[in-house]
């Protein structure tokens, strides 16, 4: 009987630790992009067109410096809104992001989501480029709250890349667009809607076109 119940109970912690473990490496997969995909998902496609002065490139480049090291909050409505549709045919990726409660902190968990982004903005394909750094909320909430709260929140991600990765300021535009842009509607309070989204503003994504 002792040895039936050592047994037993030996299988019971095997069995836990490897239930343990695959919950472990489903939840680090969905949410934790590489180094090497955040490059992939931000870099310039090749060029298939002639070498010609494209006229909207020159436009959105001009409108990028306008906003170039303006305080995120500064913005108004239609800053926003360009930069939106600007952002439309570039390269891009969401990332889920999460931070504290009511807060602009990064938690613990996304930390690594957020050391990876900075190691992609630092590699040598992406170095230079200038990105916006767009915050979102969930669904919950007042839309002042929400819109405040998400400007903090860019604007963490870009103090963080600048102090530990030495990406200059200017090449990171801020933008905050709390909860008017949930990425699943239908479930405001869903965690895919909490997210920060990196654009590369120097590249077209001739794909989408």
């Amino acid at each position: 009987m002792t040895s039936f119940v050592r047994f037993f109970g030996l299988k019971a912690i095997t069995i836990s630790a490897a239930l343990s473990m695959t919950a472990g490496l489903a939840f680090a997969g969905d949410n934790n992009p590489s180094k090497g995909s955040i490059v992939d998902a931000l870099k310039a496609p090749p060029l298939t067109r002639g070498l010609s002065v494209d006229p909207q490139r020159a436009a959105d480049s001009s409108f990028i410096n306008t906003v170039r090291n303006r305080p995120t909050r500064s913005l108004s409505m239609d800053e926003r809104n360009q930069i939106d549709a600007l952002a439309a045919n570039k390269p891009k990726i969401d990332l889920e992001i999460n931070f504290d409660y009511n807060s602009a902190s990064i938690g613990q968990g996304s930390m690594s989501a957020v050391q990876h982004l900075g190691e992609a903005l630092s590699d040598q394909q992406l170095k230079g480029a200038t990105f916006i750094v767009s915050g979102y909320t969930d669904g919950i909430g007042g839309d002042a709250f929400n819109q405040d709260l998400s400007e903090r929140r860019a604007d963490t991600i870009k103090r963080y890349l600048v102090d530990h990765y030495h990406i200059a300021s200017g090449d990171l535009v801020t933008v905050g667009y709390g909860k008017t842009h949930l990425k699943d509607a239908e479930n405001p309070a869903d965690a895919i809607n909490r997210r920060v989204q990196v654009v590369n503003t120097e590249a077209t994504n001739t794909a989408s076109k």
